[in-house]
């Protein structure tokens, strides 16, 4: 919502004769937002220009509505490297991720020479019921052939509304002749959490925060807290390569393991987006222990969770540093036209450290062996963190310390994860390990700041 400013205040004044040093103050703000105007009104004008010259003499007669969505695009993402317009097929995409939810098949894909390859299917959704299998390749999606097309547009093509039938034409390994699976979609819930007991500790794995993340995670303790019963050593939050999601579901995640204390504050330009995001009593886990697990994957979101817990002392963080994006982006509808995703405000963790380029610091650092195959090419490639991307905030306390990201590697295989194993030996006091970070203390009752 765009701020009014205050010139009809302004005019009073001066008509009345009142406070002689306001006046002046704002006959001085008048020519220069005056100033500032007709700079703005010169530069649309070269924009106008420019647009005209490229629709007139470009060697193709260009598309206009894509020219307009480019500049617009290309003034955000100036700006710093997660700020971007949507159109309204990206902004329904971004509501149909948050949401968590979508008319569609359940199964997870990917591309692989020209059609497309089933990863999985999701328990107990339309695919999974009518046989769709890991490794079945995708060729016909209704007759029409998948080659040609985008995973994307391949995808789009699957979801749908509700009751609505698709037949899939599938190559299966071990049959001669393709199978046609015709099958109705229906809402498929995207599974934020998935669960499993490891012995006489719970795992727990949040891949997103999107609008099912907290009440899955309630399910979930709940759920291992019956099955593992007094046995129960503690909690293992596994966060790596959680690329974050919705700011509300992060605080909500966090506030699940403590009583009190502050969660996370937001710092922006304007008074309405500082905000002091308070825990409320009531620890879901009853004060048992919790592991964090973190690495170069964990960004936004999951690193609000782990700095929050971390300053509380509330969990032991494990891993390697995270990624280091400590902003938040609003989204701003624009009706018929889409959005646009807008960085408002950086966050900043409840001991008042900001992780914007820098990243939440573990505890116990535990690097992941890579294998023999990604070795030589990690050594070539920078690791990739917020620091690393071009035109991003800078850290506003510490510029000059300015280092995010680490490897963000995670077998498959729970035997090889050495990064997991730590933490289930740590809960079961079989190791323990320096400190590699010392967490602030957190304040008692810090003054209100804007943050993510």
């Amino acid at each position: 919502m765009m701020r009014k400013t205050d010139f009809a205040f302004w005019t009073f004044l001066l008509m009345t004769g009142f406070a002689g040093a306001a006046t002046v103050l704002n006959v001085s703000q008048t020519h220069s937002a005056t100033t500032k105007s007709e700079g703005l009104y010169q530069h649309l004008d070269l924009f106008g220009d420019v647009l005209e010259r490229v629709r007139s003499d470009y060697v193709e007669e260009p598309d206009d509505e894509k020219l307009i969505e480019s500049a617009i695009n290309g003034m955000l993402t100036a700006l710093d490297p997660h700020s971007a317009y949507l159109n309204r097929k990206h902004f329904q995409d971004m509501q149909v991720q948050t949401r968590g939810e979508f008319g569609g098949l359940g199964i997870e894909v990917t591309m692989e020479s020209g059609v497309v390859k089933v990863v999985a299917p999701i328990d107990d959704t339309p695919a999974a019921r009518a046989g769709v299998q890991a490794n079945d390749l995708i060729t016909h999606l209704d007759d029409k052939p998948v080659n040609g097309l985008t995973l994307e547009q391949a995808v789009e093509q699957m979801r749908g509304a509700v009751n609505t039938p698709i037949t899939l034409t599938i190559i299966r390994k071990g049959i001669d002749d393709p199978l046609e699976i015709k099958i109705v979609r229906d809402i498929i819930r995207i599974n934020a959490v998935k669960a499993r007991r490891e012995g006489d500790v719970a795992y727990i794995k949040v891949s997103t925060f999107n609008e099912q993340t907290h009440s899955n995670l309630v399910r979930a303790v709940q759920t291992l807290e019956k099955e593992i019963g007094d046995e129960l050593k503690g909690f293992i939050i596994d966060l790596r390569n959680n690329p974050g999601g919705l700011l509300d579901q992060a605080i909500a995640v966090s506030d699940d393991f403590l009583e009190r204390g502050a969660i996370v504050f937001t710092r922006g330009r304007n008074n309405e987006e500082t905000q002091r995001n308070q825990a409320r009593p009531g620890d879901i886990t009853a004060g048992k222990k919790v592991i964090v697990l973190i690495n170069g994957g964990s960004a936004s979101a999951s690193e609000i969770v782990a700095g929050a817990l971390q300053d509380h002392k509330r969990a032991t963080v494990i891993g390697t540093r995270s990624f280091g994006k400590g902003s938040v982006q609003t989204i701003i509808p624009l009706g018929a036209n889409g959005a646009i995703r807008l960085t408002t405000a950086r966050y900043y963790t409840p001991s008042n450290r900001s992780i914007q380029a820098k990243g939440i610091s573990p505890d116990i650092l535990v690097e992941q062996e890579l294998p023999e195959d990604m070795k030589a090419k990690a050594s070539k490639t920078k690791v990739r963190g917020e620091a690393s991307l071009r035109g991003h905030l800078k850290n506003d306390k510490d510029e000059d310390e300015e280092a995010s990201g680490s490897s963000a590697y995670v077998p498959k295989e729970p035997e090889k994860d050495t990064q997991l194993q730590y933490a289930l030996n740590f809960l079961r006091g079989k190791v323990t390990g320096p400190a590699t970070a010392q967490p602030a203390t957190p304040p008692s009752e810090a003054q209100p700041q804007k943050a993510n």
